[in-house]
């Protein structure tokens, strides 16, 4: 799940995984797949309160993996402290963890 805006599709998906449709992004149009049931706009509008309940819950993450340096630079932190006995990798991502603390 990638935005809010992803929603619908990713609650339809969850619910009938298989099934193919036209949709405006707010309801489905036109079901295309027989055999297949429809979710109905309850069980889709209940499925996206669970997203948007999880896409709030998890906002510190999207923040922190936003701020973190890129792998690569971590490693050459790391590697640095060791070296010279310092603290570089650990205060950075402490700030970080600090900044965006878990709920």
């Amino acid at each position: 799940m990638k935005t809010p805006q992803d929603f619908f599709g990713t609650a339809v998906k969850k619910l009938a995984p298989n099934g193919t449709y036209d949709t405006d992004g707010k309801t489905i149009l036109l079901w295309k797949s027989p055999g297949i049931e429809e979710p109905s706009q309850a069980d889709i509008d209940a499925k996206i309160v669970e997203f948007k309940a999880e896409w709030a819950v998890n906002e510190y993450a999207r923040n922190r993996k936003e701020e973190y340096p890129e792998m690569a630079d971590q490693l050459d932190m790391i590697y640095w402290d060791g070296v010279n006995e310092t603290t570089t990798h650990k205060d950075a991502v402490n700030a970080i963890k600090t900044k965006y603390p878990k709920p």
